[in-house]
């Protein structure tokens, strides 16, 4: 028999907005953090996601260029994302000792700014695990 927290529980996984596509991205950067560990540079790390995205058959682009808009003006200034995943998700790759709030502000401002929804932090830092998080604007 169901419970309620069962039900609450599945509502809300069911409900995640690109949660395939996350869980996908996610398990890509498992499998590098499983097979380099931790202390490289981001841009090994980078490349590395990139050759596993491929293998996965996740569709990406690599350094995107987004443009930021402000009110109903596009700046000329661009941001350049590590990776956009399923034209959708902006992916940063981090390779510090913790994750912390500015890391997601800075992100939740990326999202906010270019007008994408979802994003994943991917931290590489940590020697014992992959720290990874999703965020919604």
């Amino acid at each position: 028999m169901n419970t309620n927290k069962e039900r609450c529980d599945k509502i809300v996984r069911d409900d995640l907005i690109l949660r395939d596509e996350v869980y996908a991205i996610v398990g890509a950067a498992m499998e590098v953090h499983n097979e380099l560990g931790a202390g490289f540079l981001e841009a090994i790390y980078q490349e590395v996601l990139a050759i596993e995205f491929c293998q996965r058959q996740i569709s990406f682009e690599p350094q995107k260029k987004l443009r930021v808009r402000y009110k109903d003006c596009v700046l000329q200034k661009e941001y350049c994302a590590d990776s956009v995943c399923y034209g959708q998700v902006l992916v940063e790759i981090k390779a510090t000792r913790e994750l912390g709030s500015k890391d997601e502000a800075q992100l939740l401002n990326y999202l906010k700014a270019t007008g994408l929804r979802v994003g994943v932090i991917t931290n590489f830092g940590d020697p014992g695990r992959l720290d990874w998080h999703r965020l919604v604007r």
